[in-house]
């Protein structure tokens, strides 16, 4: 039989392993609740740590938009930053989920694009210089054209003055211009005229000398007008139109000759089939639509 002492120390040894055991159960726990205490910190740590990084990635896409709005407009090249651009909207598209090598990766893409953002920002600045230097060598090149329209307008002025005064030195002059009448027997009065008297109309001139003039045909024309201006014509007897100052206007007698320079006289006869009315006539000769030269007589 056991004594009472082997039954008292055997007690304690049981008594001992279930401390042990119900130590080593709460040391279990205690462990446990750390491990999953760790592991949710440091899944609240990566999680804020990928917002962090996604909110960043956002703002290098719009960092991106403007960079590669400036460029275009400044004519550079933005092929890396539409790449750039690209990757990060694949990588916003991705999901969330991701282990903690894939966010460092993720950082360290976010590191290289904002390494390139710098880098375009001095890309940016070297192209406005460019332009800068660009937009001056084109003002000056418009400077220069300006002053050679300028020189180039000046000659064209200048050249059209000049072919107007030779076109104006060119015209010729009807000299001793004389209007006698020739009754039915050919003889000659000088006005004052008597309508019985006046058969025919003679008007004779020379043409004056003119070395500028070039030699050339021309159509040489008479308007006889009485005292209300109005042009005496009959078409049946040669009369005809010409334009006078942009208008289209009747001319009594018309002749070609051929202008030599050798103050050639010319002569017109003009029978105008009926009595002129009394009173101040006035005879113009014409060619080319300019005055050669004017005289005047008298009906009674």
């Amino acid at each position: 039989m056991a004594t009472p002492s082997s039954k008292s120390n055997r007690s304690s040894v049981i008594i001992f392993i279930l401390v042990l055991i119900i130590i080593g159960q709460w040391v279990k726990i205690y462990v446990d609740y750390r491990d999953k205490q760790n592991i949710s910190e440091t899944l609240v740590e990566k999680t804020e740590e990928l917002d962090n990084t996604l909110v960043r990635l956002n703002e290098i896409q719009a960092e991106l938009d403007e960079k590669i709005a400036t460029i275009t407009k400044l004519g550079g090249d933005i092929t890396e930053l539409e790449k750039a651009k690209a990757e990060i909207q694949k990588e916003l598209s991705r999901t969330r989920t991701r282990n903690a090598k894939a966010i460092a990766e993720l950082k360290d893409r976010v590191e290289g694009y904002e390494e390139l953002l710098t880098l375009k920002d001095q890309e940016i600045e070297r192209l406005k210089e460019v332009n800068k230097e660009l937009f001056s060598e084109n003002r000056s090149l418009k400077t220069k054209q300006n002053v050679l329209n300028d020189s180039i307008n000046r000659l064209a002025k200048n050249k059209k003055e000049l072919a107007d005064k030779v076109t104006l030195a060119s015209r010729l002059e009807a000299e001793n211009l004389s209007v006698v009448a020739l009754n039915n027997r050919g003889k000659e009065r000088t006005s004052p005229f008597r309508s019985k008297q006046l058969e025919k109309l003679k008007i004779e001139f020379n043409i004056a000398k003119n070395d500028v003039a070039p030699i050339e045909g021309k159509k040489i024309m008479i308007r006889v007008l009485d005292e209300n201006d109005q042009v005496i014509f009959d078409v049946s007897r040669g009369s005809g139109t010409f334009m006078l100052n942009g208008r289209e206007t009747f001319y009594t007698a018309q002749q070609e000759i051929l202008f030599d320079n050798t103050r050639q006289k010319l002569s017109f006869l003009y029978e105008k089939g009926s009595e002129y009315a009394a009173g101040n006539y006035r005879v113009e000769v014409f060619t080319e639509g300019y005055l050669m030269g004017a005289a005047a007589f008298e009906v009674k």
